[in-house]
């Protein structure tokens, strides 16, 4: 076998045993380097490792993970809950409506999925739960909308795809996912609004709970709802540049969460930089180590090999983008968001210049296809987080998460055939879309 098989191979092997996937990448590639090359050319384990996070725009990732802490404790999800029921009122299927509205604006806020699913579950599980809401249904329905952030912006993975991408502008893809993202979580309530006036779900006859005021709710909102104008308006008019944003998002964050909502202190400030740094370092590590996979699997033209295996199986574009959606989703289910950009991409990036495919499109149609992942068994990390918060076991939520998976496909499938979508708002506000 050739030496950028047995690469493959070991990297599979290595994920099979159960070994972190940031180990497996660079194990990987080791032995892709030393049977391929020279074992001489290890001595540039040193310099790809460097080179992978050596990166200005990477600096936002830590930043924006920072920012999704500072968030999540500052009480901002409990202000934004009180003002969308003040909106939405009693209803059948209300508390589903407020529970995918506040997870859209959290995730314009952090583009984390588990922060905003652990800040959004806290606040809203028992009053679904008091409503009649099955805790497993509303574990579901958190851990699939939250996963939305990972499209609305400021989105931590479209950052990396950024930086897998070079010449695709971040600005035009954070424009790019807002009516996305807008359209993946609005396709969870039709199943959500059925399901509660079929079961009888949140009775508005039975409900005796006063309706919040809407000027008293959006005043106290309104700090938290001014995060994502202001993070998206400065991109927009050029003020400053994503990684400055990330900079602008955590000095705001702190501002309002120690003077507006007075819930972070001293103590905890010191919980939440240490957190952020394990996050940051678990994400960083990653992107190190696939700096030696990408090099070798480059360097031995494995990724050209297999995009070239792919176009044999078709050369038609629709059925070859079905079967790499399909191929995404499956990663998904296994892999986060991070490793599957560093480990897909590459291998995609023939696909795309052989087909024309517009990259800013294509790789909101990835982060759509990894949101679903986040909320997929058997991983799950989002559901893990929800289900945790509502105490129940992973696999009750395994129906209703397949459910709300389907939903979330038709939607990806609409941006599939409609590039539009995706496409129309950083047309519309001048950003480069090639």
């Amino acid at each position: 076998m050739s030496p950028d098989v047995w690469m493959l191979i070991i990297f599979g092997i290595c994920l099979l045993i159960g070994m972190p996937v940031a180990f497996a990448l660079g194990l990987g590639g080791a032995a892709g380097i030393v049977l391929g090359l020279s074992p001489d050319m290890l001595a540039t384990l040193g310099s790809n490792t460097y080179n992978s996070i050596a990166k200005y725009p990477l600096i936002a990732i830590p930043l924006f993970i920072l920012t999704g802490i500072i968030f999540e404790r500052a009480g901002v999800a409990a202000s934004l809950v009180k003002f969308a029921q003040s909106l939405i009122g009693r209803r059948h299927g209300g508390l589903a409506l407020v529970a995918v509205l506040v997870c859209l604006i959290m995730g314009g806020m952090s583009g984390s999925g588990p922060a905003d699913a652990a800040a959004v579950a806290m606040v809203m599980l028992p009053s679904m739960t008091k409503a009649g809401y099955p805790r497993p249904f509303s574990a579901s329905l958190i851990a699939a909308a939250s996963s939305t952030a990972i499209l609305i912006p400021p989105s931590i993975a479209l950052i990396l795809y950024s930086v897998m991408m070079p010449g695709v502008d971040l600005r035009a893809l954070f424009a790019a996912g807002l009516f996305p993202g807008i359209l993946a979580g609005c396709s969870l309530l039709v199943p959500a609004y059925f399901l509660a006036k079929k079961n009888n779900w949140e009775n508005p006859q039975e409900d005796e709970e006063q309706r919040p005021s809407i000027r008293k709710s959006f005043i106290e909102a309104l700090p938290a709802l001014f995060a994502p104008v202001l993070i998206l308006g400065g991109l927009r008019s050029g003020l400053f540049t994503p990684t400055e944003a990330a900079v602008v998002a955590v000095t705001y964050g702190l501002l309002i969460g120690s003077l507006v909502y007075r819930q972070l202190t001293w103590s905890g400030l010191v919980d939440m930089f240490v957190e952020a740094t394990k996050i940051s370092g678990i994400v960083l590590l990653i992107i190190s180590l696939a700096g030696i996979f990408a090099w070798a699997g480059t360097t031995l033209g494995t990724f050209t090999s297999l995009a070239e295996a792919m176009l044999s199986i078709s050369d038609n574009p629709i059925t070859l983008l079905l079967l790499v959606m399909l191929l995404v989703l499956l990663a998904g289910m296994l892999l986060d968001a991070v490793s599957i950009y560093l480990i897909l991409t590459p291998v995609l990036v023939p696909l795309i210049q052989h087909f024309g495919w517009n990259p800013v499109w294509f790789g909101i149609l990835l982060a759509m296809n990894i949101a679903i992942g986040q909320f997929t068994p058997p991983v799950a990390v989002n559901l893990m987080v929800t289900t945790k918060v509502a105490n129940i076991r992973l696999e009750h939520t395994f129906g209703w998460a397949m459910l709300f998976m389907v939903t979330m496909f038709s939607a990806l499938l609409l941006v599939m055939i409609f590039p539009e979508i995706a496409l129309w708002l950083p047309r519309y506000l001048g950003f480069a879309l090639d």
